[in-house]
């Protein structure tokens, strides 16, 4: 990783701004650790980017990406001079995109700033992905400042032009929202950002602060930071009742994303009950893969032996925990309901029974790791149900490399799985579309963390630029596995090259949107175009300052990845792969059927 670019301090900042003004104002702003933020000697009066990145700082974050402009000037000079490492991105999609991933990755709330116009509605797509993702981020930006609002300011953000697309106010997209219009808000704005900050699920908040205001003198104090919380509890009665209800008959468990910090406890509950085991395509890792309850993947590039678990030894019930149950992750398929019904446990109480409606549900609002730790004392010694024999298992073909090429993908998964996944502890990362299906369906992962893919918003571009903020936050190699229509659509090579962040990318180069091919041809409309003038990544890549290599046949794929793996900076693995090899995307074409795709 290289050192940070931006080590002026901010005191180092502020001393130097104050041969500007001889105004004094000894405003303190108080964390939690109780230090005031400004010493007692007479000094220059702090300005609201100053506040406002102090205030950030003291709430966890570590990292802010977005793109400048003339509008967020103030702003983002203060923050380039703060404790916040600020990384510049290509596009502002890609920043809100890596701060999702980077997330994830650290546990930190991460900022995405921008400028106004164009720069806030670029970042709408990775800050909806942020709130479905789960992820807590904090947008910035500018507005027009009040004497030029309604007279056509360039790029104008205000009340006058975007009032109806709930950019500036609480709502779907933000949990919270305002203009910051007087620094006396300050301390309002603060409250509510700790208390979202606070929340167990998905936080993204936007400030929007016009340019005249971030450089405003404050004018009052700021209260400390406390983001310490209570989990939420569980009734003794609600967690024997569930002991009841699963000590009934056979029972399931189906583990998806939210259940990440639970995996010890999930394993434990498993092994003490026989329970079989199966994960959403989030949710893969959570419990080992290699484990012999462990029935396979549901949903989007999953196995066919969860259904056939479904269908030859039903369960009477299923314990659902950190999982919505969407469509990607079941397809709302009817046999996946066991003839008990559903224990759905989540900390959003309007989520079980959702997905399902017509089945049985019993639910509770619980973080998954509180409510299996708090079951397991139900179960102290493994009960007289013996673990199963015979469950059904994902299926593991494994293909020879040929001499020749195209690449077919499934040779490709395998030897990701035995130079990257089996060989290291990296973190595997994989575009929504086709990369997505075939991760998903051909790795395995026995690991909580290792495995990332979208399956709710599922944006493309998702993930050949949150490798970036991922790789950054994890100070280590972190790969992703992308197509080259993603790749051509947003990547943040060049930021990683800027940076030099060890970010991989494995583009799967079929020279098409190959899902939308392969789809529709599944959904039997012909004559669609969807192809794409083949690139060569691997040119592109060294043309940016990166590192890349070309692969065109399966003779030469571990060479390349182990090469990969052995550099130190950004890489590129530009794998022509055979286009006419079906993507295990079967599932979501029944589903766009049954939703009315044909007649």
């Amino acid at each position: 990783m290289s050192p940070k670019l931006h080590t002026t301090s901010l005191k180092e900042y502020r001393e130097f701004n104050s041969s500007q003004s001889s105004i004094v104002s000894p405003v303190s702003l108080v964390g939690s650790d109780n230090k005031n933020f400004l010493s007692s000697q007479p000094s220059v009066p702090l300005s609201v980017s100053e506040a406002v990145v102090e205030m950030l700082a003291r709430m966890g974050i570590k990292y802010a990406f977005g793109v400048s402009g003339g509008a967020i000037a103030p702003l983002w000079h203060t923050l380039q001079h703060s404790s916040i490492e600020v990384l510049h991105f290509r596009h502002e999609s890609g920043a809100a995109f890596a701060a999702v991933e980077a997330y994830f990755a650290s546990g930190h709330p991460v900022v995405v700033f921008t400028t106004t116009g164009p720069g806030i509605t670029n970042a709408l797509t990775g800050l909806f992905a942020a709130q479905w993702e789960g992820a807590k981020v904090i947008f910035l930006s500018p507005s027009t400042s009040a004497p030029q609002r309604g007279r056509q300011a360039f790029q104008e953000t205000s009340a006058y032009t975007m009032s109806n697309m709930g950019i500036l106010t609480s709502g779907r997209l933000f949990n919270y929202a305002t203009i910051l219009e007087c620094s006396t808000q300050l301390p309002e704005v603060a409250r509510r950002l700790t208390f979202g900050l606070r929340r167990l699920d998905s936080f993204v908040a936007h400030l929007s602060i016009p340019t005249a205001i971030q450089t405003s003198s404050v004018k009052t104090s700021l209260p400390g930071v406390c983001l310490s919380h209570a989990p939420a509890t569980v009734s003794e009665d609600a967690i024997a009742r569930c002991t009841s209800l699963l000590s009934q008959g056979s029972f399931a468990i189906w583990v998806g994303f939210g259940a990440r910090k639970s995996a010890a406890a999930i394993r434990q509950l498993a092994e003490k009950t026989g329970a079989a085991v199966m994960c959403s395509p989030r949710g893969k890792g959570i419990f080992p893969e290699d484990h012999p309850q462990f029935v396979g993947v549901t949903g989007f590039g999953g196995h066919a032996s969860v259904l056939k678990y479904m269908q030859e030894q039903p369960p009477l019930r299923t314990l659902v925990l950190g999982t919505r149950l969407s469509e990607l992750t079941s397809f709302w398929n009817t046999l996946m309901i066991p003839s008990g019904g559903f224990i759905h446990v989540d900390i959003d109480p309007e989520v079980p029974g959702t997905a399902y409606p017509e089945a049985v549900t019993f639910s509770i609002q619980s973080e998954a790791e509180k409510f299996v730790k708090a079951l397991l004392k139900y179960f102290p010694e493994p009960t007289s149900q013996l673990p199963r024999i015979g469950l059904p298992r994902p299926e593991r073909h494994v293909i020879n490399p040929s001499a020749e090429g195209p690449v077919r993908p499934e040779v490709l998964m395998h030897l990701i799985q035995l130079v990257m996944v089996e060989g290291s502890n990296t973190v595997v990362m994989a575009e929504p579309g086709n990369s997505l299906a075939w991760a998903t369906h051909h790795l395995r992962f026995n690991k909580p963390n290792q495995y990332r893919g979208s399956t709710r918003f599922s944006s493309m571009g998702h993930t050949v630029t949150g490798v970036v903020g991922a790789a950054l936050a994890r100070n280590a190699k972190t790969i992703a596995i992308v197509g080259d229509g993603a790749m051509l659509m947003n990547n943040e090579v060049s930021t990683a090259v800027r940076y030099q962040i060890p970010a991989v990318w494995i583009i799967l180069n079929d020279g098409g949107y190959n899902m939308c091919k392969q789809g529709m041809a599944l959904l039997d409309y012909k004559g669609v175009d969807a192809e794409i003038p083949q690139a060569d990544f691997a040119r592109f890549a060294c043309s940016m300052g990166a590192d890349g290599i070309r692969v065109e046949k399966e003779s030469d794929i571990q060479a390349a990845l182990e090469k990969a793996m052995a550099s130190t900076g950004p890489f590129v693995v530009d794998v022509v792969i055979d286009s006419t090899q079906s993507a295990p995307i079967g599932s979501r074409i029944q589903s766009l059927n049954l939703q009315g795709t044909r007649n």
